[in-house]
């Protein structure tokens, strides 16, 4: 009896187990056939482009320009400071103490070599015509004192240290009247004007006047009257930190900016002439003077603060590489990007590498071509209408 109750156990066991399996199985079946019938979500295409229509609003606030060549400079902008060409440059003082009473020449005015510039009544002036007249005049007396005496002397009239008295009083007033006629022609430039007239040294411009009618005027003046110079021809004075002191030297070309014109065009050139052999114990920093040939308008000035880059030197291989504005360049995590024209209204987006970084432009090593259209104003404006993530 007790067997065949337990074989009732098993057999209801076995039964539940088959019963439980296939419960299980048809779950599995229906998600298995539900996972099939639902639709399949699609991964959105990545892209780097995008797109516009000839008339979309925010073509407007977009700026498109030529990419153009330029040298690869050696290191970074540096400050500056543009100065007068002091080889070619004259301060005027006066050499004489007076009043000015006739200014003959004005700031911005160009002049020659001897043109009067300022008539200067002077007593010291008129003092010095005194004095070579007064020399002259002494000059002819001592002369024919000492004609007499070799007459006489000859004739036995009188003893020979008498002749030799008035020889030695003869060549004493020569001399004085040299250096009276020497002063004289030295204030006056040989002119016979009454008034100090002080003139020209040099051909050029006339960059500075400190002086105006009735000035009083003396030679130790702190401040020169007239700062004569040749505006095409200025010196710029770099302050070159020291761990960029080996990739400068004599000879080598810079290219300047300043902040009055800031058109790709607006650079002008130079070459290094003199690099200081002291350190500046406070800023570290060596002082580099460079010639700069100011163009025919002149447009540069002295005083102008600018920003140099050093040009690699012509004993290494001269590289011309892209140069873009800063405001065409954004970053996605560590790299930098830009965004190129492909054709109207197309715009991708691209990695660049990037080697120098200025203040406004930056210079880019890869991934950039000549000719190239490169938007320079609106790339983050592009980059956040673009769907996506890199």
């Amino acid at each position: 009896m007790k067997l065949k109750i337990t074989k009732k156990i098993l057999l209801g066991i076995a039964g539940f187990a088959l019963l439980a399996a296939g419960y299980g199985w048809y779950q599995a079946k229906l998600k298995q056939d539900a996972a099939e019938q639902a639709p399949v979500a699609k991964e959105k295409p990545r892209t780097d482009t995008i797109r516009f229509s000839a008339h979309a609003p925010q073509l407007a606030f977009l700026q498109v320009d030529t990419v153009k060549l330029f040298p690869e400079p050696a290191i970074d902008s540096l400050n500056a400071r543009l100065d007068y060409d002091d080889n070619m440059t004259a301060r005027l003082f006066t050499p004489v103490a007076g009043r000015v009473v006739e200014i003959l020449i004005d700031a911005g005015e160009t002049v020659k070599k001897g043109d009067p510039l300022l008539r200067i009544n002077s007593p010291e002036f008129a003092q010095a015509a005194a004095d070579r007249s007064k020399a002259n005049s002494d000059l002819l007396h001592k002369q024919q004192i000492f004609e007499r005496a070799k007459q006489l002397f000859e004739a036995k009239a009188i003893a020979q240290r008498d002749l030799e008295v008035a020889e030695a009083d003869f060549h004493q007033a020569e001399a004085e009247s040299q250096r009276a006629v020497a002063r004289y022609n030295n204030l006056s430039g040989g002119s016979t004007e009454k008034d100090y007239i002080l003139r020209a040294p040099i051909d050029g411009v006339v960059s500075e006047r400190q002086v105006t009618n009735g000035t009083e005027v003396r030679p130790d003046a702190s401040n020169p009257l007239l700062v004569i110079t040749n505006p095409r021809h200025l010196w710029i004075y770099i302050d070159l930190p020291e761990i960029y002191i080996t990739q400068i030297k004599v000879g080598q070309k810079i290219s300047v900016q300043v902040d009055a014109y800031t058109d790709p065009g607006d650079e002008f050139e130079g070459v290094i002439s003199v690099v200081g052999n002291v350190l500046d114990p406070v800023t570290r920093r060596i002082q580099v003077r460079a010639d700069i040939d100011n163009n025919q308008e002149h447009k540069l000035k002295a005083e102008m603060f600018a920003r140099v880059h050093i040009l690699k030197d012509d004993d290494a291989e001269e590289v011309s590489v892209p140069r873009i504005p800063n405001t065409a360049i954004f970053t996605l995590g560590n790299a930098s990007y830009v965004f190129v024209e492909m054709s109207p209204g197309e715009f991708q987006r691209r990695k660049v590498e990037l080697g120098v970084k200025g203040r406004e432009y930056s210079y880019v090593k890869r991934n950039l071509k000549k000719g190239e259209r490169l938007v320079v104003t609106g790339a983050l404006l592009l980059n956040s209408e673009l769907s996506g993530d890199i």
